[in-house]
């Protein structure tokens, strides 16, 4: 049985922890980064994206330290959660090769003339 295609946010939050450990401002921006300003995570989404990854076992926490007063908590991938990213990038992978030999194939016609 395959698993269901991660959603495009899930994807980039585990793409940037795939660098190493961060705390969540570390991923919002990572993420805005990534994706060229495209995606821009919320606080509040963050973080329950960030729980039920946790509760799914792809990601742990790593580190937790006090930053004015308040507790900053890092997150890093697990081994479980790679190879679940690297799954997800090879579908993809696979998919956008397909969708490019096809357009290939359609090249003279993209070009111009009437539809």
């Amino acid at each position: 049985m395959s698993q269901r295609s991660m959603q495009e946010p899930t994807f980039l939050i585990l793409t940037a922890l795939a660098a190493g450990p961060q705390h969540g401002y570390g991923v919002i921006t990572d993420v805005q980064e990534i994706s060229e300003g495209r995606v821009r995570l919320r606080a509040g989404t963050l973080y329950a994206a960030l729980d039920r990854l946790q509760s799914e076992g792809l990601i742990t926490t790593d580190r937790e330290e006090i930053v004015e007063g308040r507790v900053r908590r890092y997150y890093r991938l697990t081994g479980e959660g790679g190879t679940r990213l690297a799954t997800e990038a090879e579908r993809l992978r696979r998919h956008a090769e397909a969708a490019s030999a096809r357009l290939r194939g359609l090249r003279p016609s993209l070009g111009g003339g009437t539809a």
